[in-house]
């Protein structure tokens, strides 16, 4: 299924912002670390999947990918 450009960017932002939440970062920094771990690719490539979750399994979701890739938090 096709989805719009502009919702996978929004669905990320508010992800962003949760995850930024969850571990008391910024919005930049947050970015920046799910970004450098391919989190963000991780997003993009499941969003037909991962849009459908709570946001607290979806974090979690992208949490255990970005430690699988060498994240620490």
């Amino acid at each position: 299924m096709d989805y719009a450009i502009r919702d996978i960017f929004e669905y990320i932002i508010a992800l962003v912002n949760e995850f930024a939440k969850k571990f008391g970062l910024s919005d930049k920094q947050a970015y920046n670390y799910i970004r450098y771990h391919r989190g963000i690719s991780f997003i993009e490539q499941n969003y037909g999947i991962i849009h459908t979750l709570d946001f607290n399994e979806a974090v979690e979701s992208v949490v255990v990918y970005c430690r699988r890739t060498g994240g620490k938090l």
